[in-house]
């Protein structure tokens, strides 16, 4: 089983749009039962919270499920777990590599865009901040496709 989580700040905007998107695209491809997917927050003020309402109104536009996504914060075991761990820009990063103890844990970290070609930025923006959730979603498609693809490679 291969096992991908997705990481922001608070875990209602992009990482859960990021893990609705992702698990879309596996069961598109019918690899449904060789994936565990979610997403979790570094921080802790949405914690149990939904994703957020812009969030659902762009999956909601291109008709992805969201169902039983909910805030939750990253913990130690995480980092043994999962396969990958994707953070959405440089400070989730840096967050994620402060939490990481190992050289092996560090080396599953990475931004979900880096190394995807045609992209006009490594990090996405975070939408609770710019309103902008239809960059936030062209910018987690193109890079949940990428890395699905090299996954499956």
């Amino acid at each position: 089983m291969i096992k991908v989580l997705f990481v922001c700040l608070g875990n209602i905007c992009r990482s859960p749009m990021a893990e609705a998107v992702f698990r879309a695209k596996v069961n598109e491809s019918g690899m449904q039962d060789k994936f565990f997917i979610s997403s979790t927050a570094l921080g802790t003020w949405n914690l149990g919270n939904r994703p957020h309402e812009g969030t659902q109104a762009i999956l909601d536009e291109h008709q992805i499920d969201y169902s039983g996504i909910t805030s939750t914060k990253i913990n130690a075991s995480d980092f043994e777990e999962y396969d990958y761990i994707f953070g959405m820009d440089q400070e989730n990063i840096n967050g994620l590599l402060a939490l990481a103890k190992t050289a092996e844990e560090k080396a599953k970290v990475r931004l979900l865009l880096d190394s995807v070609p045609n992209v006009s930025t490594l990090e996405i923006p975070d939408p609770y901040y710019t309103d902008n959730f239809d960059l936030t979603f062209e910018l987690v498609d193109a890079g949940t496709s990428f890395w699905l693809n090299k996954i499956i490679e």
